[in-house]
């Protein structure tokens, strides 16, 4: 039987960056609460991930290239690309992840 989102443990990242993550056979897919302020360092992983923001604003730098997401704005995060953010405001992110994020289980 599957866990409602409510029912998946929240764990902090990084300070102010908390998630809850679902695993398929192929995906992990995450949740994300990012306070305002938040900072996710510059870091790379072998996943490919692709970043919806459903709330706020975050500033995303991916290669050396910053952008300001808002709700509705979807984006690939290529396969050991370096990437960082910065909350401009309480956001609220889903992330998805390909292959599972088995660090993450």
């Amino acid at each position: 039987m599957q866990k409602l989102i409510c029912e998946i443990d929240q764990r902090e990242l990084v300070k102010g960056i908390k998630g809850r993550y679902f695993h398929t056979d192929s995906t992990t897919i995450g949740f994300v609460d990012i306070e305002k302020g938040a900072i996710l360092p510059a870091h790379s992983h072998m996943h490919e991930q692709t970043t919806q923001v459903t709330e706020g604003k975050l500033e995303m730098t991916i290669d050396g290239i910053t952008q300001i997401l808002e709700p509705g704005t979807i984006l690939l995060i290529p396969s050991n690309a370096v990437h960082s953010a910065v909350a401009l405001t309480d956001c609220k992110v889903t992330d998805i992840f390909c292959p599972v994020r088995e660090d993450y289980k």
